[in-house]
């Protein structure tokens, strides 16, 4: 089996040199100090930094589905090889979704679940909480959280059982929580993954629950004890904004005993009343922009404000995706108008290069929120269906 981008099934070989176009032949990646002039770079592969401009597919089906999976592939692997963090624009991501598609698009990189491995530290330690303007946090918080919710989807999904750095990455995670029982935001705000506390705990919930047989076999009281604190906390906290309002619908999927039925429906309809007439959603209609994080630099004020529909937000591919999988998430059936006319926005707005374009929200440069809205839109059509059957018509 080719390694890296290339280990795709027999179908994805031979879809790769149709893709092959929307991908750039220049020297490597590394060679200078410059800022890099492609998004992501693996070897010979390119793909060049997203813009609005960029052509839609002319039918979404599987060339442009394995496209996606290419782009999410090379994405990852050219972040884990050329720079030493855990992100949660890219890496991670793709581990905590990636693995979940394993029966379509072949066992994900193990060379980027490696570099995850590497960043747990050896020895579990007590974290000195820090302070920066009145806002107490615990330095390292997100990329723990990130790296323990990565590396338990890939014991959930690829190796079926609990890894030893799995268990080490969530003892570390603890080792980062706050007194409240929340796992604090900080530092400058990347929406849509570093925005509140609560989707911050939110990610952590879903490690715990992810790494198989974790929770049921936890023996350790002090740790018990802190589980406890973030459940109680994630089942109390007040929202911050819309975002945190729907992001309820998640938390009842990964710890149902913590969300009323009256909470979820609650969320539905929110979530319902932010579709617009095009199928779609936009992130920005989840929140005041004042409200995304506790701190907002006027950088990012003004790249939000600034934008040519900053009055009326159109549809994006993210808040499109993640609303799809929230509604599968919480039963919804396929079958439900909203979820097929956010499917429907979905296939009109793919880009030949497999990617869902979308605006960053935090940084005008690499728009790496395209890399997290192709990652939701594929789960988004995993949870639908859509890729065992693409992958279906594919083999026939």
């Amino acid at each position: 089996t080719p390694r890296g981008p290339y280990r795709f099934s027999i179908p994805c070989l031979v879809l790769a040199a149709a893709i092959a176009p929307f991908t750039l032949h220049v020297a490597a990646y590394g060679q200078d100090s410059r800022e890099p002039a492609f998004q992501y770079q693996l070897d010979e592969v390119r793909f060049s930094i997203p813009t609005a401009d960029e052509p839609r597919v002319k039918a979404f089906g599987p060339k442009s589905v394995f496209a996606a999976a290419r782009y999410l592939e090379v994405g990852a692997l050219s972040w884990a090889r050329g720079r030493s963090c855990v992100s949660c624009h890219t890496t991670g991501p793709y581990l905590t979704e990636y693995t979940a598609w394993s029966r379509q698009f072949g066992k994900p990189s193990a060379e980027v679940r490696a570099s995850f491995e590497k960043a747990v530290p050896r020895n579990i330690r007590a974290v000195k909480e820090a302070d920066k303007n009145g806002h107490k946090y615990y330095p390292g918080t997100f990329s723990s959280v990130w790296r323990s919710a990565g590396l338990a989807e890939w014991d959930r999904h690829i190796t079926g059982e609990l890894s030893e750095a799995t268990d080490r990455s969530l003892r570390d995670m603890f080792a980062r929580q706050s007194e409240n029982g929340a796992f604090v935001s900080h530092g400058e705000v990347e929406i849509p993954h570093i925005t509140t506390d609560f989707e911050l705990s939110l990610q952590a919930a879903r490690a715990i629950t992810a790494a198989p047989g974790w929770l049921a076999g936890l023996k350790d009281e002090a740790l018990l004890g802190r589980v406890e604190k973030l459940k109680e906390w994630l089942r109390t906290a007040r929202p911050k904004n819309d975002f945190d309002r729907v992001l309820k619908l998640q938390l009842a999927h990964y710890l149902p005993d913590l969300v009323s039925q009256s909470d979820r429906d609650a969320g539905l309809a929110l979530l319902s009343s932010k579709q617009h007439a095009d199928g779609g959603w936009s992130t920005r209609d989840m929140s005041p922009v004042d409200d995304w994080h506790f701190e907002m630099s006027p950088t990012v004020l003004n790249l939000i404000k600034n934008q040519l529909d900053a009055d009326k937000p159109e549809s994006d591919p993210y808040m499109t995706a993640l609303a799809i999988v929230l509604m599968r998430q919480n039963h919804v059936p396929v079958s439900d108008t909203r979820i097929q006319q956010g499917l429907a926005w979905l296939k009109r707005e793919q880009r030949e290069s497999g990617r869902w374009w979308m605006h960053s929200l935090y940084r005008g440069n690499y728009h790496y929120i395209t890399y997290i809205a192709t990652t939701e839109a594929m789960k988004a059509f995993n949870l639908c269906g859509e890729l065992d059957a693409i992958c279906a018509d594919k083999e026939h």
